[in-house]
């Protein structure tokens, strides 16, 4: 560009225009460039979505063998939710342990099922009304026979620090509702210990997978429901689960919910079966996890029924 007057300050002025952005045009230039930066590092933070395939391997189709998942441990052998239990289901039979969490007075996750210690200890009082000092203090085995007296109650911490260790995969139940604050602690030590990929959560409550599909959308997750809608896809959407686990009379009332399901990735486990009958029919349906008290037995009669498993 020629300018009619050169070397004077018109001159150097219309120089500065025409070879720097103005003041205003910078900013929106460093705007753009932070706005980029921002989305780059979300996205490279950001967690991969989870699936079910990742978690389960593939979906099974009707007569494939289910997986086990030891209900409480091995409860058959051992006190439930205690480390006895929990150590036999963890290496055992090649699938999934589940366990319960509550949390205690003071906040500590502790693995325990009932509300109350009624059927474990005699006594009417609440886990959550408790400290954990108190938990301790409680013998969780004894009920189970004498050489299990003395076990204690477990706290998640003690039994995910034993998980770590082995090969196996583990469902844990939240129990009751719980919010965004409550959740923070279990979540914490899951990504101590570095078990994301290792652990699904699940809970009958709508809460409680709400609060982590907002807070730990990156965990996987699984809606425990006794009844199956005979559309479960937009419910599996709003919560983000890759699963429901319900009853075998449910997924047997609903076969083709049971295959949307599956055609949308999504899968099912049945609870809690311990008959060979009950094992043979949810296979039959193409269910994908079996949850039993009997984790030694199913796995024997897998053996005998589906070879190779």
């Amino acid at each position: 560009m020629r300018h009619p007057f050169p070397g004077d300050r018109t001159t150097a002025f219309i120089d500065r225009l025409t070879t720097r952005p103005s003041l205003a045009v910078r900013v929106i230039i460093a705007s753009a460039v932070v706005t980029t930066l921002v989305g780059v590092l979300f996205v490279s933070t950001s967690p991969p979505r989870v699936f079910a395939v990742d978690v389960f391997g593939a979906l099974r189709a009707p007569g494939e063998p289910a997986f086990i998942v030891a209900h409480r441990g091995d409860r058959s052998q051992a006190p439930e939710n205690t480390m006895p239990a929990l150590e036999l289901g963890m290496t055992g039979p090649k699938g999934f342990v589940e366990t319960d969490v509550q949390l205690t007075s003071d906040g500590v996750p502790v693995l325990f099922h009932d509300v109350d210690l009624e059927r474990i200890t005699g006594e009417s009082v609440r886990i959550s009304d408790l400290t954990l000092a108190e938990v301790r203090e409680r013998d969780a085995g004894e009920w189970f026979g004498a050489d299990f007296r003395g076990t204690p109650i477990p706290t998640l911490e003690e039994f995910l620090d034993s998980f770590r260790e082995t090969d196996a995969r583990a469902l844990i139940e939240l129990k009751a509702a719980w919010s965004i604050d409550d959740v923070r602690p279990v979540i914490a030590l899951l990504e101590r210990f570095g078990l994301r990929d290792r652990v699904v959560l699940q809970s009958f409550s709508l809460e409680t997978l709400d609060s982590l599909q907002r807070f730990a959308p990156h965990y996987a997750r699984i809606l425990l429901i006794r009844e199956l809608p005979a559309d479960p896809l937009p419910l599996a959407s709003r919560l983000g689960i890759i699963g429901f686990g319900t009853t075998a009379r449910s997924a047997a009332a609903q076969p083709a919910a049971l295959e949307a399901l599956h055609d949308a990735g999504i899968g099912v486990l049945c609870y809690t079966l311990n008959t060979q009958d009950s094992w043979a029919e949810v296979i039959g349906l193409g269910v994908d996890g079996i949850i039993t008290d009997e984790p030694g037995e199913l796995d024997a009669w897998l053996a005998v029924t589906a070879p190779g498993t």
